[in-house]
């Protein structure tokens, strides 16, 4: 295992989370503030704190990246800018994002900030990686439901870093595809606010089960082959985990890594690690067919945490129940329905047993706890975290003003300005550089050495080199250089001769005048339709109303060919030859459901480009980056409300299209699902799950239709490729309530 180790990049939902996987051996942690981020329901940051974990991160070499990664609606993107600019003179690492939307602002406004594609945009082919490299992207979270040969094809010709997950839980749909939880009750997965109706028991004809419920992943074995493979950054999942399981789970990987060879002694002593780790069955997730097959356990409770007991006893003021393993207290457990719903979580402050006040509870007593929340009678108690001895919480270091900096060097002289200090403060000094006989100074080294850390107050920030040839500068002068360099800026601080001026709040100025200034599409009074249809759908009601149908079904009396949203690495090459087949046949209009397909058609002239779901758009940024990848119209994100919409349509470039009317897939997955046809839930909601041929996933539909009024300004979109006009059982989705 010697050679190229790649990066572990560990979950930080809170401090103690953070400091737990920094002295475990991480060298990363991710990272959100309270807001927008795709684990609002945890903990998450301050502002100060995040600051000071940047700082203190740095301080060891290490990184942390922001996660930025959720859907913004129109009237949330001043907010989003602002939260980045508080941020951006701490310089984070990387910003982890889905939002395309979002991704233009960081990239036009705050453009040192690195790019990374999170899980949520869903790539997972080549054409995916080549755009997002195009986009500004540096590295790409893949899709987590590739097997591991679709890695291996990606990794031979990636334009970016890639980094895939290796341990912790996993969703059953497609990364950014999910709207169970939003149709369940507005509560929304692509938002951070997942309630996991995955989780529940579902009944069919043939019986119940918990038909979207996946085993958690483990990868220790194939650690060897990524690191193989080249990839970039190995993520242990686990924001809403407490610091005892990111610290156990980050040492084990760390012990793994480090092996100059993968035996069964190392293995045993990591799975050691990992044995209280309060998780679910360990799998292969979706890296091998054959665990695709396996990853339901339908007949098994999909609750995370290990079993201490079922609740007997139920009282005004707590619960009891016999214990089956050790508890202790400061452990955290979770009270778990049969339902498989979320129950209530809680850390152990007080607990009897036999009657008496005590500290644990061994398999066999009678163990009663304090509670005054809502408790189920024959509710499993589930231990989520243990009372552990970790690594104490730091005093967070004060974060330091960064002066940004840009460097230029020539073989006679070395030229520095300070870009953000009044006036701009510029540094020179004679320098009498050779030619380079082995290796020439690169911008990154440079950069490395130019670092300064031993103000208090200030710091560098960003450092952009500049190095006009092939030249040898020994390391010794370069820090003479680096010393005589931040000695005059730290004396002219000082003096007051400069002032620092915070680059985020100048970035911030700037996108909210350019915002102000944005050309507004002027909407004509035309409505325009296009529907949805199979060949045997009913003739739509409009006679002028567009036509369209998948690139797997279409006939000559279509107009418009819907692309499908998946597309696995070794079939691109097959779905290329349909798509131009149908332009040599004359279709010119396509439906772009992924960012995938703008590379595909980017090879042909002329074409109509509209988007459609599940490729989301929230805002009127993600409006402005599709029209400038070719898209003439871009379809509203479904989940979004009346005055969200609204919002968007105002502040659009584009025509925007609403989903009007039809059924959307609110699951995709390909995991085997164990039932197929109708199912429902224990509160009698009606579901359809159905597996397509096209696309070889498995879909799951409400039995119930989306259907909403129509709004000024906008075209209209009805999909009856599995809906009829004579529905009953109607929708509107989050139309009439607030997204959250």
């Amino acid at each position: 295992m010697r050679g190229f180790t790649p990066e572990l990049l560990a979950p930080a939902g809170n401090l103690a989370s953070a400091f737990a996987a920094l002295d475990a051996g991480a060298d990363a942690v991710y990272a959100g503030l309270g807001k927008f981020n795709a684990r609002e329901r945890g903990e998450n940051f301050t502002l100060d704190e995040m600051l000071g974990v940047i700082e203190y991160a740095h301080s060891k070499s290490r990184k942390v990246y922001l996660t930025l990664n959720t859907l913004i609606k129109e009237n949330e993107l001043d907010a989003v800018a602002e939260q980045v600019a508080q941020l951006y003179g701490a310089l984070p690492d990387a910003v982890l994002v889905q939002d395309i939307g979002v991704a233009r602002m960081l990239r036009e406004y705050f453009p040192e900030l690195t790019l990374h594609a999170s899980t949520q945009m869903g790539i997972h082919n080549q054409p995916g990686l080549e755009l997002a490299a195009e986009l500004g992207f540096k590295r790409v979270v893949l899709e987590r439901q590739l097997t591991l040969p679709d890695i291996a094809r990606l990794a031979e010709k990636s334009p970016v870093e890639l980094e895939v997950f290796i341990h912790g839980a996993l969703c059953c749909s497609l990364s950014g595809e999910c709207l169970f939880s939003s149709w369940s009750g507005g509560y929304s997965g692509n938002r951070g606010k997942c309630k996991q109706p995955c989780r529940r028991r579902f009944f069919s004809r043939e019986g119940n089960g918990f038909f979207f419920s996946t085993a958690d992943l483990c990868t220790m074995e194939m650690i060897p082959e990524l690191k193989r493979l080249g990839i970039a950054s190995l993520k242990i999942e686990g924001r809403l985990k407490q610091a005892d399981y990111v610290y156990n789970t980050v040492r084990a990987y760390r012990k793994v890594l480090d092996a100059e060879e993968l035996n069964k002694k190392v293995l045993g002593e990591a799975r050691a690690l990992l044995a209280d780790g309060c998780g679910r069955k360990w799998s292969d997730g979706f890296y091998s067919e054959e665990s695709m097959r396996k990853l339901i356990q339908f007949k098994s409770l999909g609750a995370s945490g290990i079993p201490c007991g079922r609740i007997s006893d139920v009282g005004v003021n707590g619960f009891g129940f016999t214990a089956t393993r050790r508890v202790h207290l400061g452990d955290r457990v979770r009270l778990q329905p049969s339902s498989g719903d979320e129950g209530p979580s809680m850390t152990i402050t007080k607990m009897f047993v036999n009657d008496a006040a005590a500290t644990v509870a061994s398999a066999g007593d009678y163990c009663f706890i304090p509670c005054d929340k809502p408790v189920e009678y024959k509710a499993l108690v589930y231990k989520i975290g243990q009372a552990a001895a970790l690594p104490a919480v730091k005093n967070l270091p004060v974060p330091r003003k960064k002066i940004d900096i840009e460097v230029r060097v020539g073989a006679k002289e070395f030229y520095a300005v300070a870009v953000n200090t009044v006036p701009r403060f510029e540094f020179r000094c004679e320098l009498d550089l050779q030619e380079a006989v082995n290796r020439a100074l690169t911008a990154e080294q440079l950069t490395s050495e130019l670092a300064w850390r031993s103000n208090p107050e200030y710091a560098s920030g960003s450092i952009s080199a500049e190095i006009g040839g092939d030249y040898f500068w020994p390391l010794s002068e370069i820090k003479k250089v680096r010393k005589q360099l931040w000695g005059e800026v730290e004396a002219a601080l000082n003096a007051g001769s400069i002032s620092w001026i915070d680059p985020g709040a100048v970035r911030l100025e700037r996108f909210r005048a350019s915002e102000l200034s944005r050309p507004r599409l002027v909407p004509e009074p035309a409505v325009l339709e296009t529907v949805a249809v199979t060949p045997h759908s009913a003739v739509p009601g409009n006679p002028k109303a567009r036509r369209a149908s998948s690139i797997f079904s279409y006939s000559k009396k279509i107009d418009e060919i819907i692309l499908p949203d998946f597309c696995p690495p070794e079939k691109i090459g097959a779905l290329k030859k349909m798509i131009l087949r149908a332009v040599e046949e004359g279709f010119c209009r396509f439906r772009a459901t992924a960012l995938y397909h703008f590379k595909l058609l980017s090879e042909f002239d002329g074409l109509e480009i509209v988007t459609g779901d599940p490729l989301p758009v929230c805002n009127s940024l993600a409006a402005y980056e599709l029209q400038e990848l070719g898209a003439c119209q871009v379809q509203a994100h479904v989940e979004l409300e009346k005055a969200a919409l609204e919002k968007l349509i105002e502040g659009s470039p584009l025509r925007v299209e609403l989903y009007r009317f039809g059924r959307i897939p609110i699951l995709s997955t390909r995991a085997q699902i164990p039932a197929e046809g109708e199912i429902k839930d224990a509160r009698g909601n009606k579901y359809m799950v159905v597996k397509e041929k096209g696309t070889g996933l498995t879909r799951l539909y409400s039995a119930k239709v989306l259907s909403i009024p129509r709004l000024p300004g906008a075209a209209d979109f009805y999909d009856l490729t599995n809906a009829h006009w004579g529905a009953k059982e109607l929708s509107e989705f989050n139309f009439s309530t607030e997204l959250v």
